[in-house]
């Protein structure tokens, strides 16, 4: 075999990524049931076969699309944090990320119930969220349950404003956005002394 027949059966570097952008794309549009992973392949310019190289079955990309959501809102999370952006800063990035992926975030909802290896991997990624708030924050009471109770209460509040669901119910939005920045607020390092 010749070195660029080699070179053609290796698998092009960057595969698994663009696997991983177009799953995220398509379950954003189409939600997990929507989404299948020929569609997957194809969007991401590959032929329908190769997904398998790289992934168990739909529900592995998925998580790796989670993932790689997380790890995106908290690379945001800390460029903003090290600008001191205000608490009202950091709520519209995280409502905006929300937003953008709702579609997706209602799947993740949706196969934490049904899902145990999606329920496991949610589980794994909000203890990762809490260690990186201790990283923001070392001053933070080492209380896993206490950080773990804010954690649920902000992304839902997150995810309820990304929705509009405040607006469906005729209620201001701005009571969620305010107690949302509160709880930022309270994460925040105790050296930030004013919102600005």
């Amino acid at each position: 075999m010749t070195a660029d027949a080699k070179a053609a059966r290796r698998p092009r570097k960057g595969t698994a990524e663009k696997l991983v952008r177009a799953a995220g794309s398509e379950f954003n549009e189409h939600g997990f049931t929507g989404t299948d992973t020929n569609r997957i392949a194809r969007r991401a310019g590959f032929a329908p076969q190769t997904f398998y190289r790289w992934f168990r079955d739909k529900t592995d990309i998925f998580i790796k699309v989670y993932e790689r959501w997380q790890h995106e809102e908290a690379s945001m999370l800390q460029r903003l944090l090290a600008k001191d952006a205000s608490d009202a800063r950091l709520v519209q990035a995280v409502v905006t990320h929300h937003r953008r992926f709702r579609i997706f975030r209602r799947s993740l909802r949706q196969l934490s119930i049904e899902d145990d290896v999606v329920r496991k991997a949610r589980a794994d990624s909000r203890l990762q969220q809490i260690a990186q708030i201790r990283t923001w924050n070392p001053a933070q009471p080492d209380s896993t349950p206490a950080l773990a109770v804010t954690l649920f209460k902000m992304e839902r509040l997150a995810d309820a404003l990304a929705e509009r669901e405040f607006d469906d119910m005729g209620v201001d939005h701005k009571a969620g956005e305010t107690e949302l920045a509160s709880l930022i607020h309270g994460l925040r390092s105790s050296r930030r002394t004013a919102d600005r």
